[in-house]
C-alpha cells in the first residue's frame, strides 16, 4: 500500500472518506450510481467492467461480479472477456462493449468513424453515453485503487453486491470502485 493508514482504520474508508472528504464521498456516489442507475444489460455491463479491470490490474475489480436480481455472469465469463475478439460466448453488443472498454482504456484517440458506426448500429446514443460514463468510472477508480495499493484491501462496507435496481426497487447501499 502506498498510503499510511492509521491503526484500526479501514483503508478504503480512510482514503476515500477521511483523507479527502470533499472529493472521496462524491467519487463514491458516482461509482455507486453506475451500478444503481444503469440501463445496460448485465452481460454487456460486465464485459466492459471486466475488460477495464483486466487492463487496470485491480485485484478487487477482477474478483468482483456484479449481481442483478440474484444473477451474475456465468463462470468463465472473465476468460471470454479477455478473449473478446474471438470468443463465441458473446453477442455483438457484448463483444462491442468489451472492445469499447479496451479501446477507451488504452487508445481513446483510435476510436475512429468505423468504430462509431458499429457502436451506433448496436447502441442508442443514450446507451453510448451511459457506457462511456461507466467505463470512465471504472477506469479512474479502479486505477486509483490499484496505483495506491488499495485494491488488495477493498471491501464493501454495507452491501454484499451492487445491483441495478429492479423497477420500483431502491438503490444499493454500496458498490466497488470499478
Amino acid at each position: 500500500m502506498r498510503i499510511d493508514i492509521p491503526e484500526g482504520k479501514d483503508p478504503i474508508e480512510y482514503v476515500w472518506g477521511e483523507m479527502v472528504p470533499g472529493i472521496g464521498p462524491a467519487a463514491s456516489r458516482y461509482s455507486m450510481a453506475v451500478y444503481a442507475h444503469t440501463t445496460l444489460g448485465l452481460r454487456e455491463f460486465e464485459a466492459a467492467r471486466l475488460r477495464v479491470a483486466q487492463l487496470n490490474g485491480c485485484a478487487f475489480c477482477l474478483d468482483w461480479r456484479t449481481e442483478r436480481d440474484g444473477h451474475t455472469v456465468e463462470d468463465g465469463f472473465a476468460d471470454a472477456v479477455a478473449d473478446w475478439r474471438t470468443t463465441t460466448a458473446f453477442d455483438p453488443r457484448t463483444r462491442l462493449a468489451a472492445e469499447y472498454a479496451e479501446r477507451y482504456t488504452v487508445d481513446h484517440h483510435g476510436l475512429d468513424e468505423e468504430f462509431w458506426s458499429r457502436m451506433g448500429a448496436h447502441y442508442s446514443q443514450l446507451q453510448i453515453v451511459e457506457l462511456s460514463m461507466c467505463i470512465g468510472s471504472w477506469l479512474a477508480f479502479g486505477r486509483l485503487n490499484h496505483v495506491l495499493g488499495l485494491d488488495t484491501t477493498c471491501r464493501l462496507p454495507s452491501a454484499p453486491s451492487p445491483r441495478a435496481p429492479s423497477p420500483g426497487a431502491s438503490s444499493p447501499k454500496a458498490s466497488p470502485a470499478s
